[in-house]
C-alpha cells in the first residue's frame, strides 16, 4: 500500500538478486521490488542470480497480487550483437507487464517507441541525471522517474524537483562507487569487463599509496568509498524531493537485505506516523553492528571528502559473497605485433570502399597546445572544458585569437563532463558575443538539448556502444559522435560500418578512465602541497596512474601506457572511418607536435601506418591498446 507524507509519495524499494530472495524480500515492508533477467542487466557477476523468464511472469505477478510494484532493470549498455536479443526480452516485458524498466542505453527508449510498446522507463543512476536539462529531455521520452546522479547532494534534488513534475529516485543504502556514474572506463579498458556493462572487477579498491612532487604517501586504500547509510535522514530525504528510497543489494544475500529493509520500513512508518517527536536513531546500532563496511552519508549533504574512505578490512577489494578478491593490481596491457597482426586481419574482413578523406582532429588543455595545432594545420581542435591544472579555462580573447588565426581548421569548444545548470547560463552567455566557433562538443543528454543548434559533437561520455543508441543521439542533434573508447574491435567495426562518416575516434593518447567527484589530493593536504602538480596513484605492482585535477576539483585519472592505434589506422579507415582524434591534454607541447606529426604522415600515406610504427617509440611506459588487447 503507497505511503504518503503531506501528499507525496514515500516508497521504500528493495533489491531482489534471484527469485528465491524475492520470495521472501516481498513479505517484507518494502513497497517496490527490482531485479533482473538473466542478461542484458547490469548485476551479472554471480550465476545463481537473477531471473529467468518464467520467474519474471511469476514475481511481476506475485507483487501486483500484493498491492506491491515491481521493476525490472534493463539497464546494461548493449552492443550491435545484443539488440535482437533485447528486442526479444522487450516483447516479452511487454507481456509480463512489470510497472517499470530501469534503462542506462539509448536505444532501448528508442525500441520501445518504434515498437509501440507500452512500457514505462525509469533513467538508470548510470545516465548519471544531474542537470535540470536532461530532465526536461527524459520526460519529453517519456521517462517518468530519475534516478540521481550519487554525487547530486538533497538540497540540488530538492531544486529539481521544485522545477520538473518528475518522480526521483535516490541510493540510501549499500554499495557506492567512487567515480560518476558511467564515467568509470578502466575496468573495460584493462580487463574487458567493463563497469558500465555489470562486470566491474573493482580496480578503484587496489591498495594503492600517492606519489607527489617525488614523496610517497602510504593512503592504502584511498578509493575504497564507505557504503552509503541514510539511516537517520528520512526527513530529508522527503525534504529533498525523493519520490523512491532504493536500497542497494541485488548481489547481497537474504539476511544481509532482511534487517535493512525493516529497520528503513520502521524508521519511515514512525517518521510519517509522528514527524515531530521522530527519533531518527532508534535503528543506528543494529544497523552498524552488522554492516560490512563502514557507512557514510555520501553527497547527500555536500561533498564528503576522507571521510567518504572506508578502513574496515571487508571493504578493500572482497567479494562479499565468496571472499575472493575483485581483482589484484594488473598491468596496462602492452602492444604487441601479434596483437597488431590479429587486429589488421579482422579490420581487413570488414574492409568497405571508403571515400571519406580521414581527418584529424586533437583535444587540447591550453592556448599554447591549440596554437601548436594551428601551426600544424590540424582539421578540427577541442577546447577542453574540464582543464587540467595548472591551466586555466580558455578565456573568450583566447578563443577569439584562435578563431581569427584558425585558416581551415575547425575550433570546438567543449563541455565539462558534469555540466550544472550554471555551466549552461555560462556556455549561453560566451556563446552570445557570437563567437565565431565552428560547433561545441556534448558530453551529456542535457548538453545537446541546450544546444541543438550548434554544430554538436557527441563525445566519449555519452558510451555509444551500438548503432540504435548512436542514431538516437543523432536524431537529438548530433553531427559526430565519438565512439566508446570500451568498444571491442567487432563492436567498433559495427559502428564504423553503420556511420562511419559520422563517427570517431580516440586513436592516441588516453581518455579519463576514472572520473572522480571525490579530490585524492586532500589526502596530502597537511604538506601544503601544489595541487597543480601531478598526483600517481601507485599500485602494489608499482605502476603509477597518473591524476590530474581539473578547473571544479574534480580528478581525472588517466592510462599511465597511452593509446596508439598509428599500426591499424589504415584498417579503420578502410572499415569506414573518417574522424581520427588525439587526447592530449596531457602531453607535453614536444610530444604533441611529434604525435600530431606521426599521425598526419599516416593518414596522408596510410600505406606507411605499420612502417611509422616501428619508428615511432614511446617516451614512457609503452603503448596500449586499450579495449581491442581483447
Amino acid at each position: 500500500m503507497t505511503k504518503y507524507f503531506n501528499n507525496r509519495v514515500v516508497e521504500l524499494l528493495a533489491p531482489a538478486g534471484n527469485f528465491e530472495i524475492f520470495k521472501e524480500i516481498i513479505n517484507l515492508g518494502c513497497d517496490a521490488v527490482y531485479f533482473g533477467g538473466k542478461n542484458l542487466n547490469m548485476r551479472l557477476h554471480r550465476k545463481d542470480y537473477n531471473f529467468s523468464n518464467e520467474e519474471l511472469f511469476k514475481a511481476v505477478k506475485i507483487a501486483h497480487s500484493m498491492g506491491k510494484k515491481a521493476y525490472i532493470t534493463v539497464n546494461n549498455l548493449y552492443n550491435d550483437e545484443e539488440i535482437e536479443e533485447l528486442k526479444e526480452f522487450l516483447l516479452l516485458l511487454n507481456e509480463i507487464k512489470p510497472d517499470a524498466l530501469i534503462v542506462q542505453d539509448m536505444s532501448v527508449i528508442s525500441l520501445i517507441k518504434e515498437m509501440d510498446l507500452d512500457l514505462q522507463i525509469h533513467s538508470s543512476v548510470m545516465m548519471n541525471v544531474h542537470n535540470l536539462q536532461s530532465l526536461h529531455v527524459l520526460k519529453g521520452l517519456g521517462v517518468s522517474r530519475v534516478v540521481l546522479s550519487r554525487e547530486l547532494p538533497l538540497s540540488y534534488s530538492k531544486y529539481l524537483a521544485a522545477s520538473i513534475d518528475m518522480e526521483f529516485e535516490y541510493f540510501i543504502h549499500g554499495d557506492m562507487c567512487i567515480a560518476h556514474g558511467s564515467q568509470c572506463l578502466y575496468s573495460g579498458m584493462l580487463f574487458a569487463q567493463s563497469s558500465n556493462r555489470g562486470r566491474c572487477l573493482k580496480p578503484c579498491r587496489w591498495g594503492y599509496k600517492i606519489l607527489h612532487n617525488g614523496k610517497e604517501y602510504n593512503t592504502e586504500y584511498p578509493m575504497a568509498v564507505k557504503d552509503m547509510c541514510m539511516n537517520e535522514h528520512i526527513p530529508e530525504l522527503i525534504d529533498g524531493g525523493i519520490t523512491s528510497f532504493k536500497i542497494e543489494g541485488r548481489m547481497r544475500n537474504v539476511e544481509y537485505l532482511k534487517s535493512i529493509i525493516e529497520i528503513y520500513r520502521d524508521n519511515i512508518d514512525r517518521y510519517l506516523d509522528n514527524p515531530l517527536s521522530y527519533d531518527p536513531k532508534k535503528n543506528s546500532d543494529v544497523l552498524y553492528e552488522n554492516r560490512k563496511r563502514d557507512t557514510s552519508t555520501a553527497y547527500a549533504f555536500g561533498k564528503p571528502g576522507l571521510s567518504n574512505i572506508n578502513t574496515r578490512y571487508e571493504g578493500t577489494g572482497k567479494l562479499f559473497s565468496s571472499g575472493k578478491m575483485f581483482s589484484t593490481a594488473t598491468e596496462e596491457r602492452e602492444s604487441t605485433k601479434e596483437k597488431i597482426e590479429k587486429i589488421n586481419g579482422i579490420l581487413h574482413t570488414h574492409s568497405i570502399d571508403n571515400k571519406e578523406k580521414p581527418r584529424l582532429s586533437v583535444k587540447v588543455n591550453n592556448f599554447r597546445q591549440a596554437k601548436l595545432c594551428l601551426d600544424l594545420n590540424v582539421g578540427d581542435i577541442y577546447l577542453a572544458g574540464d582543464v587540467f591544472l595548472p591551466d586555466k579555462p580558455f578565456s573568450k580573447k583566447e578563443v577569439e585569437e584562435l578563431i581569427k588565426i584558425k585558416g581551415e581548421t575547425n575550433i570546438y569548444l567543449c563541455m565539462p563532463h558534469m555540466t550544472f545548470d550554471l555551466q549552461f547560463e555560462q556556455y549561453k552567455q560566451l556563446l552570445s558575443y557570437k563567437l565565431k566557433i565552428d560547433g561545441l562538443m556534448a558530453t551529456n543528454i542535457g548538453g545537446i538539448s541546450a544546444f541543438k543548434n550548434n554544430n554538436l559533437i557527441g563525445d566519449y561520455s555519452l558510451n555509444i556502444l551500438n548503432q540504435k543508441s548512436a542514431e538516437f543521439y543523432l536524431n537529438q542533434g548530433i553531427k559526430k559522435l565519438t565512439i566508446s573508447t570500451e568498444a571491442s574491435v567487432t563492436e567498433t567495426i559495427s559502428i564504423i560500418n553503420g556511420m562511419g562518416s559520422q563517427a570517431e575516434m580516440i586513436v592516441h593518447g588516453s581518455p579519463t578512465v576514472m572520473y572522480l567527484e571525490h579530490d585524492l589530493f586532500e589526502n596530502i593536504q597537511k604538506d601544503k602541497v601544489n595541487e597543480n602538480e601531478i598526483l600517481y596513484l601507485v599500485d602494489d605492482k608499482l605502476f603509477k596512474h597518473p591524476v590530474y585535477k581539473d578547473q571544479y576539483k574534480r580528478n581525472h585519472m588517466l592510462l599511465y601506457k597511452n593509446i596508439c592505434y598509428l599500426p591499424i589506422l589504415k584498417g579503420l579507415y578502410n572499415a569506414g572511418l573518417k574522424y581520427f582524434r588525439i587526447e592530449g591534454q596531457h602531453l607535453s607541447e614536444d610530444e604533441l607536435s611529434r604525435v600530431i606529426t606521426t599521425y598526419q604522415k599516416a593518414l596522408n600515406d596510410l600505406d606507411s601506418c605499420e612502417t611509422l610504427y616501428e619508428d615511432f617509440k614511446p617516451n614512457d611506459n609503452g603503448w596500449t591498446l586499450g579495449a581491442f588487447e581483447f
